[in-house]
């Protein structure tokens, strides 16, 4: 994938969230939600908030990614893949991730 392909990735993640970064972020730090090496925001405490919240980032996030794929003769998958260990790795210390193997892990 191209190096521009990912600093869109990027920036299109980070735009995803920037009308609900408040309540992103609370939902984080609270342990209500983490990042999932898949791309998409994962529910870690099933709250109805927390479930709503991760429904809505997540519908944003995959818009994103299939504008990125088609613009980039890529597939959804491996740019959704690519934002997601940008994301784990821009996680706070103490946020929720998701290991390969599917285990809820703090950073």
């Amino acid at each position: 994938m191209k190096t521009t392909t990912r600093l869109m990735a990027v920036f299109l993640l980070a735009c995803s969230t920037l009308a609900l970064a408040l309540d992103l972020d609370s939902a984080k730090s609270q342990g209500l939600v983490g990042e999932q090496p898949n791309g998409f925001l994962g529910v870690v405490n099933p709250t109805p908030d927390a479930v709503q919240l991760a429904a809505d980032i997540n519908a944003k996030r995959r818009a994103a990614y299939e504008a990125i794929a088609k613009k980039n003769g890529a597939t959804i998958d491996q740019v959704a893949v690519l934002a997601g260990q940008k994301a784990i790795d821009k996680a706070a210390p103490g946020a929720y991730v998701k290991t390969p193997d599917g285990q809820w892990v703090k950073k």
